[in-house]
């Protein structure tokens, strides 16, 4: 037995609208479904990420708060490839989101960043 491939990353976000915005319009990814779901009281957004991956958006009422950083214990930080990372940077900063200096990975030698989603879900941007 092994596993294939990842299906998708499920963020929950405290204000639907606002992060519905900030991945859609910042960030750009397309919107394969959107539905309402009555007895939750919860939104499920699908995105698309390239052609193979997808991230769920969820809303719930009253969602607690979760402590994140880069660094933190358990699921780290969502990771996107860029060709450009200096312009990606430029642009997400034109959008209003603050971005961190570049960093080098030590072992390729590559650049790579981070920034946060409006509930502090560390992002991190990777030089391809």
């Amino acid at each position: 037995m092994e596993l294939n491939k990842i299906h998708h990353v499920a963020i929950i976000c405290s204000n639907y609208e606002r992060s519905k915005e900030f991945y859609t319009k910042v960030l750009g990814l397309k919107i394969i479904s959107e539905i309402y779901r009555e007895e939750r009281r919860s939104y499920k957004l699908d995105l698309s990420v390239g052609s193979l991956y997808q991230i769920e958006l969820f809303s719930f009422p009253d969602v607690p708060a979760r402590p994140s950083y880069p660094e933190a214990a358990g699921l780290r930080h969502l990771a996107f490839t860029v060709k450009n990372l200096s312009s990606y940077k430029n642009y997400l900063e034109k959008q209003g989101v603050e971005v961190e200096p570049f960093r080098i990975d030590p072992l390729t030698h590559k650049q790579f960043t981070f920034f946060s989603d409006p509930d502090g879900l560390p992002i991190e941007l990777y030089e391809e």
